[in-house]
Parts: structure tokens; sequence; C-alpha cells
């Protein structure tokens, strides 16, 4: 399935029906008087986070979407069948802006989570309900409102704990390929990975994690360069990084050059994304003897003056992937929990906290349109 993670699309809500104007007549009921029905509500426009997913592909090709229209009222008070709602499922991780004014909508993370994009219009009222003592046959209705109409943008932001940055080549995917059950694409020349790519990373019984792979970052990707820019937006809810680095570059660059390079990159990214926690991984030094190795590190965190947490692995041979795993688990375990111990505790006396109203809908009783 080809992975797709944007997506602009256009939903229209179901217009409310509209009320009926309508006198009873029958055999022996010559002046039965007002006998119109309300209209039914039109359909919502509904998004809903399901896990089963994992790319917005169904959105690539069919982009408009529209709920059903509300049916109108009918003589003998007989009210018109409300419009059913259209539920379209994303994949969890999707944010949802207003194409037109960029506004964040809804922020779909977990599975089953729903969001009302676009609302129904309001029902129609018939003429029955503007009968009175002064008013015995009044032919006054009130149509349906129009539902809501959305030009939508769908950006999916995949969910992972652990996110791989680095140059092409520096070995991301080996390195998930090691300690996750995910296959990815390996290969010895640049670019091979095109798309994002998850794995699960069991450290222990109930201790897992998951790490996201992105391609592949090269200097001048703020400006549009290469391809892992526009995946940089997947590592952006990870709680931590890996920035990966070759320690022997098949174009002997420097190593240290090529960590500057990419710490500017995410600088001009995102300043958050920067500031999260970010450790420095050296890959390959299988390529080198072990003294020679660690020399070599050693000197290149000396001269990048990393205050940070360094590993020395190999994703060839699985030289310190273990230990990078429970180092990262004990730092996530930690983080869950400073997390929990922060959280601020919900109101018992209103533990739904304050309701969000849609705009441009009033939510009016029938009885107000009583005389």
């Amino acid at each position: 399935m080809k992975f797709i993670d944007e997506a602009s699309i256009k939903v229209e809500a179901g217009s409310g029906g509209n009320g009926c104007c309508s006198f009873l007549r029958l055999k022996f009921m010559p002046m039965g008087g007002p006998d119109g029905g309300n209209g039914g509500d039109g359909g919502s426009v509904f998004l809903v986070a399901d896990e089963g997913i994992n790319t917005l592909v169904d959105y690539r090709y069919t982009r408009s979407f529209r709920a059903v229209n509300g049916e109108k009222g009918r003589g003998r008070n007989a009210s018109g069948k409300a419009g059913g709602d259209a539920f379209l499922r994303v994949p969890v991780g999707t944010m949802v802006y207003d194409e037109d004014t960029n506004e964040v909508i809804a922020d779909l993370t977990q599975h089953g989570q729903q969001a009302c994009v676009a609302k129904g219009g309001r029902h129609g009222v018939g003429n029955s309900r503007f009968k009175s003592s002064v008013n015995r046959s009044p032919r006054r209705t009130i149509p349906g409102t129009p539902g809501e109409k959305r030009n939508l943008r769908l950006e999916l932001k995949v969910l992972a704990d652990v996110g791989l940055v680095g140059m092409p080549n520096a070995g991301k995917s080996t390195l998930i390929h090691a300690l996750s059950a995910a296959r990815p694409k390996v290969a010895d020349y640049p670019f091979t990975t095109l798309y994002p790519n998850l794995g699960v990373v069991r450290v222990a019984q109930y201790q897992s994690f998951v790490i996201a792979d992105i391609p592949g970052l090269i200097e001048g990707a703020a400006e549009g360069a290469g391809l892992g820019i526009r995946f940089l937006k997947h590592v952006s809810r990870t709680r931590l990084l890996f920035h990966m680095v070759d320690i022997m570059p098949p174009d002997d660059a420097d190593p240290v050059d090529i960590v500057n390079a990419i710490t500017n990159e995410l600088r001009k990214f995102s300043p958050e994304l920067l500031e999260r926690e970010r450790w420095l991984v050296l890959n390959k030094v299988d390529l080198l003897s072990e003294e020679d190795a660690k020399e070599r590190c050693e000197d290149i965190v000396k001269r990048l003056n990393w205050q940070g947490k360094v590993f020395f692995i190999s994703g060839l041979s699985h030289a310190g992937t273990e230990e990078l795993a429970r180092e990262a688990m004990m730092y996530l375990d930690q983080h869950r929990k400073d997390q929990a111990d922060a959280m601020i505790p919900i109101d018992p006396i209103d533990p739904m906290g304050p309701i969000e109203i849609s705009r441009g809908h009033v939510d009016l009783d029938d009885d107000e349109f009583d005389e």
C-alpha cells in the first residue's frame, strides 16, 4: 500500500428539512386546523481515528464527502426523518486543519476518538407550532438551515516514542531492523528509505516502545532539498530522538560537520524539536578495530562538545543495540511517570470540563417559536 501522509478533502453536512405548512381536512372535520410537522435535522460529518489504518490513501482520489439531508415535515404533525451522519475513518495521529483559515480543528491521537468537522443543519419548523388563541390558522413555517461546508487538510503524524534522524546511509534502517521485527529496505546507497517505517522494540515482558525511521536528511533540507524534511513532522510527537551518525562516512566527510549540519536543519524546521531529548548514536563501529573505533568516537564527541548521552553501536553486528534499547526504555518509563505525577486532577463537580459549541450553530428550543 502506498504511504500517503497528506490529503485535502471537502466535507459538507446535510441541510435541515423544511417545516411543512398543512391543514387537517377530514370528512367530519372541515376546520381541523394546522397540522404541519417539523423537518428533520441534517446529518453531520465526523472523523474517526482507527488504529487499523496507517495511511491517508483513501482520500487521495475521493475528495468530497457529504452527509444526508434531513427530510421535510409532513401533514398530520409528522416530523421528517433526520439525515444520517457520515463517519470518515482516518489513521490514529491525524491532525485536521481548516484549509481556508489554517485553524487546527482536531488532533486524533487515540483509537475511536471522534471529531465533528461539519455540523448538520437544524430542522425547520412546521406551521402547527405557531397556532395560538389569536392565530387559529397560521401559515408561517421556518425552513431548515444549511449544513456546514469545510475544506479540510489532513496531516498524518505517526505516533512513536523514539525517532531516528540523520544523514542518508547513517544506518537508521539497519538499527530499526536490529531492534524490532520491522523489515525496512536496507541497501548501500542513499535514500533507501522513501517513507517512514515503524517498529516495536520489545525490551522485556510488558516493556516495549515504538521507534520511527524517517528518510535521511541532507544539508539544505529546510529549503526543500532531499526527502527527509517532508517527513520530519512524524518525529514531532516523539519523546526521544536518536541522532544517528556514521563514524566512517563513504565520502570521507567529517562526522562532526555532519552532526552540525543536521542540527542546523532541525533548528530551521522547529526550534522545539531541537530542544527535545536527543542522544548521539555513533554507528558502524564494526568497521574499525575496537581500540580505533573507541578513539575515533571519543574524538567526535570531544570536538562536538556533546552534553547529552552518547552510544557506540553497530546496527549490523548488533553491538551496543541492547544497551541502547534498555536505556531508552528506562528514559521513557521515567518520562511517563513524570507526566502522570504532573497531571492535574479532574474536578469531581464537572468531570467533563467545558463544552465547546460549534461556531455558526445556535441551538434554540422549538418552544421559542410559540406565540
